[in-house]
């Protein structure tokens, strides 16, 4: 599977923003996306994620009730809505694809497939 991470920007503190991560190739309605993000030095962090094939989400404590993940109808595009953003949430983002997680939705490696990042910025 192909992903293709889009829609970072600059942002002020408290405005919106939409991720989407497109997705082709050999897809499954069973895969799990997830957005990650990482800040300069600091370690990669997992902040949502979503089974496909059955709608379950999850988040992070840092970004719960401000973020919100979703997918399309035909379930080729999965979005990271990201509102009342704060300059803490200035990193780059990530989605990333995986068949199976045994253990921890928002360990890295987990996930198999990664799309490249898309910078946000959150800054007055």
């Amino acid at each position: 599977v192909q992903l293709q991470a889009s829609g970072g920007g600059l942002v002020q503190p408290g405005g919106s923003l939409r991720l989407s991560c497109a997705a082709s190739g050999s897809t499954s309605p069973y895969y799990h996306i997830g957005w990650f993000r990482q800040a300069p030095g600091k370690e990669r962090e997992g902040v949502s994620c979503l089974i496909v094939g059955d709608g379950s989400t999850y988040y992070a404590d840092s970004v719960k009730g401000r973020f919100t993940i979703s997918t399309d109808n035909a379930k080729n595009t999965v979005f990271l809505q990201m509102d009342s953003l704060k300059p803490e949430d200035t990193a780059v983002y990530y989605c990333a694809a995986s068949k199976i997680i045994y253990d921890d939705y928002f360990d890295g490696d987990e996930y198999d497939f990664w799309g490249q990042g898309t910078q946000v910025t959150v800054s007055s």
